[in-house]
């Protein structure tokens, strides 16, 4: 049976957006899209399903998520020391939550990008299995990334890598054909340079992607380059075996044969452009996450400079305990403004731009850029419908610029990822709510 969805603004993103037309969607695919009149010609006697004023757009992929984090929202704004702090309260509430706690949150996280017209996520988690339940539970697809433990200790290596591929294989177990499992070692201050050199030998051997925080804070680059810091001070106070290498953390991970994995790196604020050049170079991509970014202090990553540079860029909200909350729509915009607003900054980011790295640059730092991203025959039925009929997006003189930077979350109508519908505003449900 073939579906017409029908909107006043159709946005494939691999090519032009027009006016007055629709996505036919049978099963799970995609078999057709075009205007009103080639649709209705082409596809007779078919369920049509008219939206109005809306826009029709391939769903928001979310590659940086941390959904087993979503029952800490709000928890961790008062922690303001600084951001070991926050991560060592962060692992203290998790233990405190237990395994339901925090597979209750990771169910409500997933709802929201479900409601916010997120259709994938890339989502890390030392729970993997939480991840994994919670997108399949509620219909959507995605990445489940295994995060690797604390284990910076070269000392540990061996036992630190076996335990993680235990783990990661059981996990495997579970994949389906819309959720799949990949590896992501923390980051360079939180994984030694045997383990990184271990997992990054698995990842080439068995096609695993992986996923690390890289360049993401001051103290990060400190420790790195100097050996000192707030880090440094913490490895002394644990007796943790870490050595410095004296680079930056990408230079750091280019050496250890990371790169060469052509891994998802999230954050990369404090890049130079010799750094940039690295990523390109081995054709990393990067999970931009600009308002986790600016939360933390962080400071803002050189959007403009790596679209330049032609490094596949996804958007990822980061934990709502960073953010508060997944909406692709408001990070689209806040990276914008963010790019426009950097004081090196030589040209405005257009909102066609990061609408892209919403959807296509998203599938494409994910892998996934063959199965959806774009409105395109044969590609995955993964739709957003973004209803345009608030005063604050009239009139509709721009499409890109009305969904990026007059549109947010609570616009979304309907989410539907595989052709099956798993968000309705008009019932203000998911396919699968849990009770």
């Amino acid at each position: 049976m073939t579906t017409l969805h029908l909107a006043d603004h159709i946005v494939p993103v691999s090519s032009e957006p027009f006016a007055d037309g629709g996505v036919a969607v049978e099963g799970s695919k995609i078999v057709g899209i075009g205007t009103r009149e080639a649709l209705a010609a082409e596809f007779p006697n078919c369920e049509t399903i008219d939206h109005g004023a809306a826009a029709i757009t391939p769903g928001f992929v979310n590659v940086h998520s941390h959904l087993e984090i979503t029952a800490m929202r709000g928890a961790l704004d008062s922690v303001e020391d600084n951001f070991a702090a926050w991560l060592l309260k962060l692992n203290a509430i998790r233990t405190e939550l237990g395994r339901e706690g925090v597979l209750r949150g990771a169910l409500v996280g997933a709802r929201e990008g479900a409601a916010a017209g997120v259709t994938c996520f890339g989502d890390i988690g030392r729970m993997g299995r939480v991840g994994l339940e919670a997108l399949t539970a509620t219909g959507l697809r995605g990445i489940v990334f295994q995060e690797t433990e604390f284990t910076p200790d070269n000392r540990t290596a061996k036992d630190d890598f076996l335990a993680l591929a235990a783990k990661f294989e059981a996990l495997k177990q579970d994949e389906t054909g819309l959720v799949r499992v990949a590896l992501s070692p923390h980051s360079p201050y939180t994984v030694g340079s045997e383990l990184f050199e271990l997992l990054a030998q698995y990842s080439i051997l068995n096609r695993t992607p992986l996923s690390i925080h890289a360049a993401e804070s001051r103290d990060e680059i400190e420790l790195l380059a100097k050996g000192t810091g707030l880090f440094s001070s913490f490895y002394e106070k644990f007796g943790v075996e870490w050595s410095s290498p004296f680079s930056t953390p990408i230079e750091y991970l280019e050496r250890l044969g990371v790169l060469a994995t052509r891994p998802l790196l999230a954050h990369c604020v404090r890049v130079t452009d010799d750094d940039i050049e690295r990523i390109a170079a081995n054709g990393a991509s990067i999970a931009h996450c600009p308002k986790s970014n600016a939360k933390f202090g962080h400071g803002a990553a050189p959007l403009e400079r790596f679209l330049e540079r032609g490094i596949t860029v996804g958007l990822g909200s980061d934990s709502v305990a960073s953010n508060n909350v997944c909406d692709l729509l408001e990070e689209s915009r806040f990276a914008a403004l963010m790019a426009r607003n950097r004081s090196d900054s030589e040209r405005f980011v257009t909102a066609e731009e990061v609408f892209e790295c919403a959807t296509l640059g998203g599938a494409r730092a994910l892998g996934l850029d063959g199965e959806i991203g774009s409105l395109e025959a044969g590609k995955e039925a993964d739709l957003a419908i973004v209803d345009l009929t608030h005063d604050a997006q009239d009139p509709v003189t721009d499409i890109y610029a009305a969904l990026v930077f007059s549109s947010n979350a609570r616009d979304v109508k309907q989410t539907i990822v595989a052709g099956k519908i798993v968000y309705s505003k008009a019932s203000e449900t998911t396919s699968q709510r849990p009770s």
